[in-house]
């Protein structure tokens, strides 16, 4: 009997996958758990399995269809068999095409009557002189000073009204008197191509704006900035990594030291639930990494208790796989508290949205080389800040500064991380 194979919900949050790739093709023979597509979801691109052994019959979709749930996605049975009603049965459940259609030539804009209407910006409509004193040598009666000034902004005074002195033209006489401007030169003429180009938006940047619009809108954003001496961290990690197989980056320490302040301040490692507030006894740190699709955040679990090395290479080993798009969704998940770092990019100092159902998320920005007063001296000092967003709800400001003056002294005196 042939049978249906149908997109399921791969993780807690999809609503539709994209169809990344088709493994198969009709007349293959599969069996059990052999993967028929890769379907990208909201959080990763996963393999759809077969459920049967048997042959395929059938392929309903192609690369690139945006499939809703339960869509029918091939029919698996023996060579030959009729497969009709499974066809008929998938009207609901059919793919949503993307629809392809070829953008009209661009026209040129219809110019409007007015556009078309050049206006010109002319001078002071100067009222002809009704008695200009011209003597009978020809010459004009004016000040020094009126003269200079008329010879300056072009003016004929012959045509100018004086208020001095039988008739004489003085400066206030010059006061209102419209200038012929000088001709503007040409404008240049600068030519080009308008074009464009649109992406299709991935099921992740899809996930990515509907879940941080939600935390946006949702969440009272509170702010609270602090700037970290890392002039001990900068020298203790060239120690480590003399010493230590896996290399220790200034975010192992960031996460380090978070966990240990999440443990003298339970409040913030929190989530806000409506009706209560949830305080996690166990600290798992999400850790932010860009792909190109967006923003991956696979978590650290049980962060205060490891140590820095394995931290380093947990974190590494997280990385590899978001780049290759090989996290999981549970990789993804359980977070209790996360960390977005920007430094390595350069971003001295930024703000980040919070990662539901987080009540906190720190901003780590780049360590700068940056004039300090030490004991009363300019010094140069590696300075970096930090940023914690916070729930209002569920955090109070004291509460978060309180979290932030521990971090700092952590990093500010690392050893104290490993005591």
């Amino acid at each position: 009997m042939a049978e249906a194979i149908r997109l399921g919900r791969m993780t807690d949050t999809m609503e539709e996958g994209f169809v990344a790739e088709i493994n198969v093709k009709v007349g293959d023979t599969v069996k059990v758990g052999d993967a028929i597509a890769d379907i990208e979801t909201d959080k990763a691109t996963l393999p759809l399995e077969s459920y049967y052994n048997g042959t395929i019959l059938h392929i309903a979709v192609k690369k690139g269809d945006t499939l809703p749930i339960n869509s029918l996605v091939a029919v698996v049975g023996k060579q030959g068999e009729d497969f009709s009603a499974l066809l008929n049965d998938s009207g609901a459940a059919t793919s949503k095409k993307e629809e392809k259609s070829e953008a009209p030539a661009q026209q040129p804009a219809a110019e409007s009557k007015a556009s078309m209407q050049q206006v010109s910006a002319s001078a002071p409509v100067q009222q002809p002189a009704t008695s200009a004193v011209t003597p009978e040598d020809g010459r004009v009666k004016a000040s020094p000073l009126a003269k200079a000034i008329a010879k300056e902004k072009g003016i004929d005074l012959s045509k100018v009204n004086g208020s001095g002195e039988e008739g004489r033209i003085v400066k206030k006489d010059l006061e209102n008197v419209g200038t012929t401007p000088a001709a503007a030169p040409a404008a240049k003429t600068y030519t080009g191509q308008e074009s464009y180009t649109d992406t299709k938006v991935s099921q992740m940047r899809k996930s990515i704006a509907k879940r941080l619009t939600q935390s946006k809108n949702d969440n009272p954003h509170f702010y609270l900035t602090v700037d970290v001496n890392m002039d001990k961290a900068v020298a203790l990690r060239t120690e480590l990594n003399n010493l230590l197989p896996a290399k220790v980056s200034f975010n192992d320490f960031v996460i380090k030291a978070v966990a240990l302040s999440l443990r003298q301040h339970p409040a913030v490692n929190s989530s806000w639930l409506g009706d209560t507030i949830r305080r996690y006894s166990h600290i798992h740190i999400g850790m932010a990494v860009a792909v190109d699709e967006g923003l991956l955040v696979p978590v650290i679990k049980f962060a205060d208790n490891k140590s820095i090395s394995d931290i380093a290479a947990e974190a590494k080993a997280w990385g590899e796989k978001a780049k290759s798009k090989k996290l999981l969704p549970a990789d993804m998940e359980g977070s209790t508290f996360t960390i977005s770092n920007l430094g390595m990019f350069g971003i001295e100092e930024f703000t980040a949205i919070i990662n539901e159902p987080n009540a906190c998320i720190l901003a780590v920005g780049a360590i700068r080389q940056t004039p300090i007063v030490v004991n009363g001296e300019i010094k140069v000092g590696n300075m970096m800040k930090l940023t914690l967003s916070s729930d209002h709800r569920a955090v109070d400001g004291a509460v978060g500064a309180k979290f932030m003056q521990t971090l700092k002294q952590m990093l500010e005196e690392p050893m104290r991380i490993f005591i």
